[in-house]
């Protein structure tokens, strides 16, 4: 029977780890590290510990209401769209408020996490920890791994020739990044076009003398800001779009998206993009088609090699008189405390059970939390995740024996390399992974259902955003302000925009309403087939 948990990490993972143990009536240890909460989100000037942290003018790609923990919404005055200083806050009134901060032990190191000499009945863990130059040894029913996948960066030097014995300008990685005022009036290489790729790029433009941004994938750049001005995901993160890409064509869905991305701007005359390529991915950004209009930012292909001062690339062209090269490369995660015979054996997460547990082991006592790419937001997937896990060492939710998940995994694809541009292909659609973890912890909304028992809320929920009230409807740990929460979103994504009221009080209520009695009958006839035929792309 599981009782005492380790929870390794406070960062927004771990702390909805303890939040999820404590509900659960399990007693949560969690070990930080640092001396503080928050983990990436809790910036710092330093690079000296060498702790991965945000860059200082970082800004969510995800918005408030798609990002929260699902029983604790953002307040309202917070904008759509946060810097690390507001979420860190967040992430504290939540600590606060859940009263998590007295089952946290800060500035103490796992060292490792081994098995007891009867796991194989148990399930138990042996953790030994070190905090101001002190070990310690403990011995817990269950650990969750909370660490994340930003934990070491990835630096591919030996991928561009001449960048260690050749160059003679600064070369680093992102992570040592924290303003401009280092490249200020340098002539900057920035090579990888993630969503950090393309924040540096044009954040550096500002103060360099130029900046070229080097990448070899097709990449498409959307907005942060979508339709009528609302939040790009609350608008397009929803179960009817979800549903049309399980009904329609790939084909079809993969050229209505790349016709709606051109619509903002023709991404081949750019460079960017093209419509032919099957293999590509986007990133968010709002100034970088400007910074490429404008000629601050200059769009080059990969690089083949460099010299003394000089980046050749594939296509022939050369650009000298290159003083600093920034990779923007991503990251690799490790686990170098968990014993080689479980951490070893996890390359990815199509490594483990629904990406979380080990299917290997004897008892499922492991569960590695936030280890995922999803097309929204990780942090609503790590609580997800969480409320799972817990539910499952609680004993309220049952996992398949370890032989059946274990062939589960093995039909999934190979591993691939640790390489965060090729994991970039693993990331998973927001609501199918949600919703697959909510059904396993029996917390799955069911659509149908409410469409025929409360209309308002059945399409809302269908047809508005997919937030993660959602999953606080029913089942274990329902939230009475769940239903309100949801009704009201759309309202507290313009709260913090009521700065300057104008006249026009003009309201689209009735259009709305009449737009969701002629929706219904569509929507009861989509929820009522999709709960006959199921797919893995949704699910009502």
């Amino acid at each position: 029977m599981v009782q005492r948990v380790a929870v390794v990490g406070a960062g927004a993972g771990g702390l909805a780890s303890v939040k999820c143990c404590l509900a659960e009536g399990l007693e949560p240890t969690c070990f930080e590290s640092s001396e503080d909460i928050g983990g990436v989100w809790r910036y710092t000037d330093s690079t000296d510990s060498r702790r991965i942290t945000v860059y200082r003018s970082v800004i969510t790609n995800t918005s408030k209401e798609m990002s929260c923990f699902s029983d604790f919404p953002f307040p309202e005055d917070f904008p759509n769209y946060l810097p690390h200083r507001l979420v860190l806050e967040y992430l504290r009134m939540y600590a606060r408020h859940f009263d998590l901060l007295q089952h946290i032990r800060l500035q103490t190191t796992v060292l490792s996490v081994r098995k007891c000499p009867d796991f194989s009945t148990s399930g138990r863990w042996e953790v030994v920890t070190e905090s101001r130059g002190v070990r310690e040894s403990h011995v817990f029913d269950a650990v969750m791994v909370c660490t994340g996948h930003y934990q070491e960066p990835y630096l591919p030097l030996a991928s561009f020739p001449g960048i260690e014995s050749r160059f003679k300008g600064q070369y680093l990685h992102s992570w040592e990044y924290r303003d401009v005022q280092a490249f200020r009036g340098k002539r900057v290489l920035v090579l990888g076009i993630g969503n950090t790729g393309g924040d540096l790029s044009v954040e550096l433009s500002r103060v360099a003398a130029k900046v070229f941004l080097s990448t070899r994938s097709h990449t498409w750049v959307v907005s942060r800001v979508s339709d009528h001005g609302f939040p790009l995901d609350m608008v397009s993160t929803t179960r009817f779009n979800s549903l049309l890409d399980w009904l329609l064509p790939s084909a079809l869905t993969r050229r209505i998206k790349f016709r709606k991305f051109n619509s903002w701007f023709n991404h081949t005359n750019y460079g960017l993009a093209s419509s032919k390529s099957s293999k590509f991915k986007m990133i968010i950004n709002e100034e970088l088609p400007f910074c490429l209009l404008s000629g601050t930012v200059v769009l080059k292909p990969n690089v083949k090699e460099f010299t003394e001062s000089s980046a050749v690339f594939e296509d022939g062209t050369t650009e000298g008189n290159i003083d600093v090269v920034l990779f923007a490369t991503g990251y690799n995660f490790s686990f170098p405390f968990l014993e080689e015979s479980v951490g070893g054996t996890i390359h990815d997460n199509r490594s483990l059970y629904n990406c979380i547990f080990p299917p290997q082991l004897e008892q499922p006592t492991l569960a590695i939390i936030g280890l995922i790419q999803l097309t929204g937001s990780i942090m609503v997937g790590s609580e997800m995740q969480a409320r799972w896990v817990t539910g499952v060492f609680a004993g309220w939710n049952k996992l398949p024996p370890p032989s059946r998940m274990m062939a589960e995994v093995l039909k999934r694809k190979p591993a691939v390399k640790r390489n965060p541009s090729e994991r970039e292909n693993l990331k998973m659609s927001f609501i199918s992974y949600v919703d697959k973890i909510a059904a396993c912890a029996g917390v799955k909304p069911s659509v149908l259902r409410l469409l025929l028992t409360d209309p308002q809320l059945g399409l809302a929920i269908f047809f508005g955003p997919c937030s993660p009230y959602q999953y606080r409807l029913e089942g274990r740990g329902s939230w009475s302000g769940a239903r309100a929460a949801i009704l009201t979103q759309w309202q507290r994504s313009l709260r913090p925009l009521r700065t300057r009221m104008l006249g026009d009080s003009s309201s689209s209520s009735w259009g709305w309403s009449w737009m969701c009695l002629l929706a219904l009958p569509a929507a009861l006839t989509a929820a009522w087939l999709c709960s006959k035929h199921p797919q893995p792309g949704w699910s009502p």
